[in-house]
């Protein structure tokens, strides 16, 4: 398993980088999202990799964060839903709005999505929020952050954050220390960085 690859970014096209390490180059397909990130032809650049072996062929996938990988991750356990679809997503929306999307169950945001029908959305709003449900009540904890986490922006974000694969008990300490009147979307960006900041 390639964990991560960096180096010289040496190619750049629509759906793919191509990142030179030590004199190879690895093609990996990407979203736009990480593509606009990324920088430019002749930077040094690293991304998260996860790595799709099939019959017919074996793919190199590459994210510009981690919270971008762990979404594709998910949206392919989906059944139905291949990299490539994974990758469309990504590329029309960020992961805030996804995990969003699938809090909310707003199924119709996907259909918007070139490539995503009803079906299809329906299924992954029902697979992942399922997911979300027992992941979330399952990581509990003992700890009653409710009174702090009344607003419906709050649980939303923690939702959403669920979603993304961080647990209840993680995640609800964080949010309340936000301030209570920021958009759920912001509270998702401002805990996904106060997250990154302790791993680093």
């Amino acid at each position: 398993m390639i964990y991560s690859v960096r180096g010289k970014l040496i190619a750049k096209e629509p759906s793919m980088a191509v990142i030179e390490c030590f004199g190879v180059g690895y093609a990996c397909r990407t979203t736009l999202a990480t593509l606009s990130q990324i920088g430019n032809i002749g930077d040094e650049v690293k991304l998260f990799t996860y790595m799709s072996v099939r019959e017919d062929a074996v793919e190199l996938f590459g994210f510009y964060t981690l919270d971008e990988l762990n979404c594709f991750k998910m949206l392919t356990t989906v059944s139905g839903v291949g990299p490539k679809v994974g990758l469309s997503i990504l590329s029309e929306i960020s992961v805030e709005r996804f995990a969003l999307i699938v809090a909310s169950s707003d199924s119709k945001a996907l259909t918007s999505i070139k490539g995503i029908g009803p079906k299809i959305a329906q299924r992954i709003i029902l697979e992942l929020k399922d997911r979300m449900v027992k992941e979330g009540l399952s990581s509990v904890g003992e700890v009653d952050f409710e009174p702090a986490l009344s607003s419906s922006n709050t649980g939303e974000a923690i939702s959403a954050l669920v979603v993304l694969g961080y647990s209840q008990s993680e995640v609800a300490p964080i949010i309340a220390k936000l301030d209570p009147t920021l958009s759920s979307s912001e509270m998702i960006k401002q805990a996904l960085k106060i997250i990154g900041n302790k791993m680093k």
